[in-house]
């Protein structure tokens, strides 16, 4: 497990500064969409699990997979979603790989 100096798991940490940017880029969007209270309970959800510890990689591909359904077509947040995917991809492929 990859830490800091402060024995905090780099993915974790990681995690935590793609969903902290994800939420406050959906905060700005003045539009609204039918599922933005899905992405809003989604990404409050991987905060959690991100402040808890090294959360469970099944867990977090669930919530990017809603996350994904819920904003996927807004490109305004394209970056934001690209970086929480990323994020969350740093704790271990999709099953099968």
């Amino acid at each position: 497990m990859p830490v800091t100096g402060g024995d905090e798991d780099v993915r974790v940490a990681g995690l935590r500064t793609a969903v902290s940017r994800l939420r406050r880029e959906l905060a700005a969007l003045p539009a609204d969409f039918p599922d933005r209270g899905i992405a809003e309970d989604e990404l409050a959800a991987l905060a959690a699990m991100a402040a808890g510890g090294t959360p469970e990689t099944p867990r977090l591909r669930r919530s990017l997979l809603l996350i994904a359904g819920a904003i996927g077509s807004v490109s305004a947040l394209a970056r934001g979603l690209t970086e929480v995917r990323e994020a969350v991809d740093r704790f271990g492929g999709p099953p099968g790989s």
